[in-house]
């Protein structure tokens, strides 16, 4: 049965979340980068990493293992930040989605891809666009537009904009926080900024090039 939507041929970014694949179409994905430091916004849901910033742009980070009821782990050297572009009611927004691993760039037709499983009412599984296959790997593939809700997407633009905002003033929002609660909460770890290109088969090495 062809799934509602998908006519065409069309090309995927592969990803895996705890030791699961998922897919998005190359059309929403901006550039996948090297895991980097990334400043936690105070208030926000378990599943907001917090903000980056990515060529002078602040860029809203969320943990898609939380956001999909996983469990947290470590970051390794494999984990990355998908920069995705979201439409909302007709806004696109720019978020930084962590997965633990990019796999690989590949096209998939619609008779590769079958509707998404019928799992009960009390799962919410409208953001699943399809189940693809790929030689003996099942794949899930996202449709990144449904994944997070009004309020949550709202919820990350405001946690940008209030970073932004703490940068335009000279006022870090380490030192706002200490400033508030005496608190902070910006972990630590090793700058590895360098963008990764997605070549077709394979995201090895450096990547810089955004996809077509």
């Amino acid at each position: 049965m062809p799934v509602s939507g998908i006519e065409e041929t069309r090309t995927y970014l592969t990803f895996t979340l705890d030791e699961e694949d998922f897919a998005v179409d190359v059309l929403n994905v901006r550039e996948v980068l090297d895991y980097t430091s990334v400043t936690k916004v105070p208030r926000t849901p378990d599943f907001m990493r917090g903000v980056i910033n990515l060529r002078g742009n602040v860029v809203p980070v969320v943990d898609l293992r939380l956001k999909f009821g996983m469990s947290a782990v470590e970051d390794t050297v494999d984990t990355c930040i998908v920069v995705l572009e979201v439409v909302l009611e007709n806004e696109v927004t720019v978020i930084g989605a962590v997965a633990d691993s990019v796999r690989e760039v590949f096209e998939m037709a619609p008779d590769q891809i079958e509707p998404p499983p019928r799992i009960g009412t009390r799962l919410k599984t409208d953001f699943i666009l399809g189940m693809g296959k790929n030689e003996d790997r099942f794949i899930i593939i996202l449709d990144i537009d449904r994944i997070f809700s009004a309020d949550e997407l709202s919820l990350v633009q405001e946690a940008g904009a209030v970073w932004s905002t703490g940068e335009d003033s000279g006022k870090s929002l380490e030192e706002s926080e200490k400033g508030s609660s005496g608190e902070t909460d910006c972990p630590e770890s090793p700058d590895r900024s360098e963008e990764k290109s997605m070549d077709q088969g394979s995201v090895e090495g450096e990547r810089n090039t955004q996809p077509e």
